[in-house]
């Protein structure tokens, strides 16, 4: 292993894919996980995840000796904090997982070093890192470079968008925000915008509410239709015929760990300013509850009309189409509620991107269409989209599927 330019603190969603591919540009990359198991698989050439291309960047990337992973930081140039920013009690931002990535970094930094934080942050966070960081090494005050630049990908295209999106790269200072655009120059093909650490990091936040509330917008449609007796998917692309509308498809929530977490931060900090959001959040995190009741309902109506317990089939677990990525996701807290309170139904639960779940027994698509007699579609996934003939069963469709 060449002597590492680059420490990522965080080997998951993003942290790995963005280290495979700054490692891909032979930069030597350091790469910094909590768990055993993860720093195995790497440095075994593999990967821990689902994301197209990734396990070919890692392999290439470990076997040409530009990425190691290990579970302690080492001295380098730049330090990525790539780590989790989850939230706690009343939906408060929990940033401890940065500060402790930072403090495990304290001892090792050096004048002319480069600090980034990538991780989804509430706004100023990266000068309370910048004020804790020379709270323990103030000899280094004016001499390191720290900046915020959060990350805008799509799961399931991040090695495309990591290279071809935009990025904002926001500095505590001018030159803090020339290093690190400097940085991201290696691999960033897209337009690079700079600004200050606060409006970056608050451009982040603004991006997931902005989609969170227009999902709001779609679900809530779908509420009103569904009362109406309308075709919510056709009403949609029918209004989308305006050259200045454009409706987002609803779902059965909103999940993943960056549009339902996000608004939260906002509305943490800025209670009385951001009511629309927090509005937003409701209404996403309730359509979750009326899709489990409309499960519930379909099933006592077969009960009701066939004087025998249905068989159900609950189709998908993932918080998005194509991905087997489960964090905060709706199709997932709609098979638990619905599971409350089981009777003797048969359930068969459905996920074609993971082989195996902790605590659900899973069933592969086309068996559990086929025997099922109530077809619940929860995530878009594209092996639904031919499963064939569902004329004689119940089928709730609460993501475009049949349409």
């Amino acid at each position: 292993m060449k002597q590492p330019k680059v420490v990522t603190i965080g080997l998951g969603y993003i942290g790995l894919p963005t280290s495979a591919l700054i490692a891909a540009n032979e930069i030597p990359v350091h790469g910094v996980d909590i768990s055993q198991h993860v720093v195995d698989t790497i440095n075994a050439g593999k990967i821990h995840i689902v994301e197209p291309d990734l396990d070919q960047a890692v392999a290439s990337a470990v076997k040409a000796g530009f990425l190691k992973a290990d579970t302690k930081p080492v001295e380098a140039d730049t330090y990525l904090v790539v780590v989790p920013t989850p939230f706690k009690g009343n939906f408060e931002p929990d940033i401890s997982y940065v500060q402790a990535a930072t403090e495990g970094i304290i001892p090792l930094l050096k004048e002319g070093d480069l600090y980034i934080i990538e991780s989804t942050s509430p706004v100023g966070t990266t000068e309370k890192m910048m004020d804790l960081i020379f709270s323990k090494r103030p000899e280094l005050k004016d001499k390191i470079y720290l900046a915020y630049c959060p990350e805008r990908v799509l799961p399931g295209n991040v090695m495309y968008e990591l290279v071809h999106n935009d990025r904002v790269i926001g500095g505590v200072n001018d030159q803090s925000t020339e290093k690190a655009l400097a940085f991201y120059a290696h691999f960033v093909k897209g337009e690079l915008h700079a600004t200050n650490a606060r409006t970056a990091e608050m451009c982040k936040l603004t991006e997931n509410a902005s989609r969170d509330s227009q999902i709001a917008f779609a679900n809530e449609l779908s509420l009103i239709c569904d009362k109406a007796d309308i075709n919510v998917w056709e009403l949609i692309k029918l209004a989308n015929k305006h050259p200045r509308v454009n409706i987002l498809q609803p779902g059965c929530g909103v999940g993943g760990h960056c549009i339902a977490v996000d608004p939260y931060f906002l509305t943490a900090d800025f209670p009385m300013e951001s009511r629309m959001i927090a509005q937003a959040r409701e209404t996403n995190n309730y359509k979750s509850f009326w899709c489990a009741d409309k499960i519930r309902e379909a099933r006592k109506e077969f009960k009701l009309k066939n004087n025998r317990e249905p068989k159900i089939a609950l189709m998908g677990l993932a918080f998005k189409p194509n991905i087997d990525d489960l964090r905060e996701s709706p199709a997932k807290y709609i098979v638990q509620r619905v599971l409350q309170d089981a009777n003797d139904e048969e359930y068969f639960i459905v996920e074609p991107n993971i082989k195996e779940h902790n605590i659900f027994k899973l069933t592969d698509y086309k068996e559990a269409a086929e025997k099922a007699d109530i077809i619940a579609f929860l995530v878009a996934h594209d092996e639904f989209k031919d499963i064939g003939a569902l004329e004689a069963k119940t089928v709730l469709d609460f993501c475009g599927i049949v349409k």
